[in-house]
């Protein structure tokens, strides 16, 4: 596989336009690529989170760099208080969704159920150490990590939604999608992204869903398109050049670099 990072990216970009004024529940209305588009703060700390996983970087540090010189992508409240204090601050125990939409290379690059646990901890303790936070994280990556090693959505729908988010377990798209609003925490967003996932026919289609739930459109599109792409294995050349346009040379550099580390 290749381009695995971006298919976090190209969520945040399409789902961008949706977040705030935008925001729409008729799925027909989405356009994955609106000239407007561009990446947020989720892009900047899904591939800040994967540099210092592929480097063995600290993760705090790497991810207050690294957002310290995009400042103007939209970071929440908590995190940005965070980000521009005078020095690297202990966790604030969030249990936002910020958690679930920068862990993706941890799904990808995990070699085991175990270890796949383990590095989306690590991606989230610098800042969302609540336990629903880590959760979200964990369900997250795993969801990813299932659908890249070929399990089926059945598989991923009882080892995750299930296990992680059992109140959701019956729950089904259209069933959510007429009450559903914006909320940024991971006990809202990341077992919804989940359903969007589970009830897509393809990686497009994943993302459109995850963006007509008139919520909180580029996280919820982030989290779900790696679990699409981990499980479908495609996604189109037109939204990979409009993404890779879109992204400073950092990133594009680090997106190689993850392709080579997991395939190699």
């Amino acid at each position: 596989m290749d381009n695995m990072l971006l298919s976090a990216a190209i969520g945040d970009i399409a789902g961008m336009p949706y977040e705030f004024y935008g925001r729409t529940k008729d799925y027909n209305a989405v356009d994955l690529l609106l000239p407007t588009n561009t990446y947020t703060d989720d892009t900047v700390c899904t591939f800040a989170c994967a540099e210092a996983l592929l480097k063995g970087l600290n993760m705090g540090e790497n991810l207050r760099k690294r957002c310290r010189s995009d400042i103007g992508r939209g970071f929440g409240g908590q995190f940005f208080m965070w980000l521009t204090a005078d020095k690297l601050q202990p966790s604030y125990h969030s249990f936002g969704n910020g958690s679930g939409m920068r862990v993706s290379a941890a799904g990808f690059m995990a070699k085991s159920v175990d270890d796949c646990i383990d590095l989306a901890t690590r991606t989230a303790l610098p800042t969302h150490d609540h336990p629903e936070g880590i959760k979200g994280a964990v369900a997250t990556a795993l969801a990813i990590y299932y659908g890249k090693a070929g399990e089926d959505k059945d598989f991923i729908r009882k080892n995750v939604l299930a296990r992680y988010y059992p109140e959701w377990t019956e729950l089904t798209y259209e069933g959510i999608k007429p009450g559903y609003r914006f909320d940024v925490t991971c006990q809202q967003t990341i077992p919804a992204a989940l359903i969007c996932f589970l009830e897509s026919k393809d990686y497009v289609d994943c993302l459109k869903l995850s963006i007509a739930l008139g919520g909180d459109a580029d996280t919820l599109a982030a989290i779900s398109g790696p679990m699409a792409y981990a499980y479908y294995k495609f996604m189109s050349e037109e939204l990979i050049a409009n993404a890779r346009a879109k992204l400073p040379e950092w990133m594009l550099k680090v997106n190689e670099e993850f392709d080579y580390y997991v395939n190699r």
